[in-house]
């Protein structure tokens, strides 16, 4: 026999079990994100994938959109695109978004395709972007913006950005925006990957021209 302790319900669980309303406002919100995301696709290969200098197995890939239940403990809907994984080289954009928390644009190089932002990070010469973040974990499969996993960019120095580079064999640069901006999160999105566009190339004003 069970453990009574352990199957019993409260009152506010009764309450939501027996209440179908709210999973289908989860649904539907989770197929929400789904479109908007997908809405993105566009602005993505406008502000990245058009750069010839990308390598061929980046600008050819095609974008993978997928959710979950449980990042801890809270549901998940993620877009990786463009996205390149093998066993020691990464090459993504992934958008997420979080329930409860935030939406993300995260730009995770690894091996072979870190290098591309060298020149950004040693250097560093131009504006910074508001609201960057820069992944500090040694665990490149975390996705929260808490302090062991993301800090602000500019809290960095010059060689303190040298370090961390050369500390992982990945790197990890990320913008956040707050689930209350989602109305207007298609605009925020699409100047976010131009920001993005901006780290990888290089672009002296830290973004795309468009």
């Amino acid at each position: 026999m069970p453990d009574k302790t352990k199957i019993t319900l409260s009152a506010k669980e009764r309450s939501l079990v027996t209440n179908v309303e709210w999973i289908l406002t989860k649904q539907a919100i989770i197929q929400k994100v789904y479109d908007l995301f997908a809405g993105n696709i566009a602005a993505i290969k406008h502000a990245v994938l058009d750069n010839k200098t990308l390598p061929e197995p980046v600008r050819l890939s095609v974008p993978k959109i997928f959710k979950g239940e449980n990042y801890l403990q809270l549901p998940y809907v993620i877009m990786d695109y463009p996205r390149c994984f093998d066993k020691e080289n990464i090459f993504a954009i992934r958008t997420m978004f979080w329930w409860g928390n935030f939406f993300s644009i995260t730009l995770h190089l690894a091996g072979e395709y870190k290098n591309i932002v060298k020149d950004h990070l040693y250097n560093g010469n131009h504006e910074p972007i508001t609201d960057l973040y820069i992944g500090v974990n040694e665990n490149q499969w975390q996705h929260h913006f808490e302090q062991d996993n993301f800090l602000p960019y500019t809290q960095f120095g010059k060689q303190q950005r040298i370090e961390l580079f050369e500390k992982n064999n990945f790197i990890k640069l990320a913008l956040k925006f707050e689930l209350e901006h989602w109305n207007n999160m298609p605009d925020l999105f699409a100047q976010g990957y131009k920001s993005i566009a901006g780290i990888l190339f290089n672009y002296p004003n830290g973004e795309k021209d468009l």
